[in-house]
């Protein structure tokens, strides 16, 4: 009896056709993984010509200034601005290979640093909380809220003979000089986040019987955060402006003492290099607390809610 092949099956492994191809379509799909890895790829490929012609811009418009700040110094300009005795960016140049060539330049640096790091990190730490308590309780915004109001709108110059009254060195008054300068901007950013959290999200985690620490530390504090990271990098570019008040002021070392002493000995192009470094030491810094602060805003990037 001959036996007749069943077209169903293959003939050489003898598994059922209907079987082979979808188990082939299947191998021969991607992961979620490979295609989520592939369509980032394919966003960052479109972003990327539009970055490198944003950057462009930005190098072209600091370029232009560069120009023009070389003809009006090289031609005396003096037209309601004076111009006459500004160093051309070349004699600044000049005078910038030989700070770089000094141990004392970055010395100035490395003072100024450490004064930021200490008062920014008191700051942050004590203007978060700060911040958050009054934003969730009427009674402490009641209570602390006039201070900040009353204290916030001194100048950083105003509270260095004080400063030298109450702190016992004069690294600690230039800190605390600093740290307020950082203090009033992270609150105050941190109490308009705090209150702008949606009230429905808050219900709705209530509701599902999230306890007052998790609505605090999974809505509220997640909901505050594009705030806050703004209150942060405002306090870096008031630190910087506190911080040289008083280095000016009190200072032996640092940017500021640095950029003042070199106007007293009549340096102009010294001058414009201790600008230039704070300038940018400022925006370096604020660079860093955004980054430092990306991955707190990671659900933003999703075009989501926390």
């Amino acid at each position: 009896m001959s036996v007749k092949p069943n077209p169903v099956f293959d003939s050489a492994t003898a598994v059922p056709a209907a079987v082979v191809a979808p188990a082939l379509e299947v191998a021969a799909a991607p992961s979620p993984a490979a295609a989520q890895d592939a369509s980032g790829a394919s966003r960052l490929r479109r972003r990327l010509p539009k970055m490198t012609g944003r950057y462009v811009v930005r190098v072209a418009a600091l370029l232009m200034a560069l120009v023009i700040w070389h003809f009006a110094a090289s031609s005396g300009f003096n037209f309601f601005i004076n111009f006459e005795n500004v160093p051309t960016p070349l004699l600044v140049g000049e005078a910038l290979i030989t700070q770089l060539s000094s141990s004392e330049f970055y010395l100035h640096i490395a003072y100024s640093m450490e004064r930021i790091a200490i008062a920014y990190a008191y700051a942050v730490v004590l203007g978060v909380l700060t911040g958050v308590m009054m934003g969730r309780s009427r009674w402490a915004e009641d209570i602390i809220l006039p201070y900040i109001e009353l204290f916030r709108p001194i100048p950083a110059v105003a509270w260095i003979p004080l400063a030298i009254l109450m702190l016992p060195t004069e690294q600690s008054s230039i800190v605390f000089i600093t740290f307020l300068g950082a203090f009033f901007p992270i609150v105050l950013n941190t109490v308009h986040g705090v209150e702008q959290t949606p009230g429905v999200l808050i219900r709705a985690a209530r509701s599902l019987g999230a306890s007052k620490k998790a609505i605090l530390w999974h809505v509220v504090i997640p909901g505050a955060m594009p705030s806050i990271v703004a209150g942060l990098a405002i306090g870096m570019g008031v630190a910087w402006f506190s911080l040289l008040a008083g280095e000016i002021i009190s200072g032996q070392y640092g940017i500021g003492y640095f950029t003042w002493t070199s106007y007293t000995l009549v340096k102009y192009p010294e001058i414009i290099i201790g600008m230039l470094t704070i300038g940018g030491l400022g925006t370096l810094c604020t660079l860093l607390v955004r980054k430092a602060c990306n991955p707190l805003l990671h659900w933003q990037a999703k075009g989501g809610r926390p």
